[in-house]
């Protein structure tokens, strides 16, 4: 190749232009620059670069760097799936030690996961109650989860503590993300062993990163196969992770309850404020109650917390008993 040969290029190649019509690329090693005035069909078609035999490195470093970058875009952007293996671990690690209640296998996304069913000691029961836990943990969580599934039968209320999709220790809130959607057929499968024991009213209770896999679901679903949706530490996110999306609440149309600690994280506080003014258009029942003194955890607020939840559900038994 002689000196000062130039060589044609399409526009959808990364080139070295200073024209106007081209946009430089950041962060490149070498100036890149692609096409953004896709109207100049010509100069789009007939870029030029002068080609040298000492150019020749220059070019293959470029083109290797573009590789790497497209590589570490495509892994990033493919949608990851929940660690079962972690949730297996989970599962092997606290079966054993259920003391109350009893372990069901139920399956979703084509695997089997761990629910764990404890029946109301009063007959005849109002209802049962589904609970999803925090990011991470299992459905004998000893904050919130364990202690609901535990309390609310013995205030007449079954429980249904689900196993949610885990991700590795270190996932962070957007990293869950991803598997949001993997939480809607165990939602469903929670429902369905529950209308199998010949239960009518369900109650989907959720907490921390629950509320966001159960919103995901509602979003898709909307609310017909529930009857009162309870909510705890709604909002909850990671540090610089705020939520990239709103709650659907407009796909909500059964009693909505919005438990929080008056000490919980400012993005749940901030939650408070937005669901505020669209409490009444969910539903007349809906309502926000703050336990004073508690944290996003309810650690030694636990008798305040069901005696809440209680409290709210006797008021639909008895609306619907009218």
């Amino acid at each position: 190749m002689e000196n000062g040969r130039s060589v044609r290029l399409k526009c959808s190649r990364y080139i070295a232009c200073q024209c106007t019509d081209c946009v430089r690329i950041p962060g490149a090693a070498t100036p890149l620059y692609t096409i953004s005035n896709t109207r100049n069909r010509e100069h789009a078609n007939s870029h030029t670069i002068p080609v040298k035999p000492n150019n020749i490195p220059s070019l293959l470093s470029v083109a290797t760097g573009i590789l790497i970058i497209s590589i570490t875009w495509l892994t990033a952007t493919t949608s990851r799936a929940s660690d079962l293996q972690r949730e297996q671990r989970l599962a092997d690690q606290i079966v054993e030690a259920i003391l109350d209640g009893e372990p069901v296998t139920l399956t979703a996304n084509d695997h089997d996961f761990l629910g764990i069913y404890t029946e109301a000691v009063t007959a005849p029961a109002p209802g049962a109650a589904i609970i999803l836990h925090g990011r991470g943990m299992h459905p004998d969580w000893t904050q919130v989860a364990g202690p609901l599934r535990i309390a609310l039968p013995e205030q007449g209320w079954s429980t249904l503590s689900l196993q949610m999709p885990v991700l590795a220790k270190d996932a962070s809130f957007y990293d869950y993300e991803a598997v949001f959607p993997e939480a809607g057929p165990r939602i469903e499968a929670g429902i369905e062993y529950l209308r199998a024991q010949g239960i009518q009213h369900i109650v989907l209770i959720a907490h921390s990163c629950g509320v966001h896999m159960s919103m995901s679901w509602l979003e898709q679903q909307g609310s017909d196969d529930i009857d009162a949706y309870i909510g705890i530490g709604m909002g909850a996110t990671d540090y610089q992770q705020p939520m990239r999306k709103a709650f659907p609440f407009d796909r909500i149309k059964v009693p909505l309850l919005n438990i929080y600690g008056s000490e919980d994280y400012p993005a749940v506080q901030k939650q408070v404020l937005a669901l505020a003014p669209l409490l009444a258009d969910i539903h007349p029942d809906s309502r926000q109650i703050r336990i004073d003194g508690a944290g996003h955890y309810f650690d030694d607020y636990n008798e305040e917390l069901v005696a809440t939840i209680t409290a709210w559900l006797a008021t639909l038994v008895t609306e619907e008993q009218k």
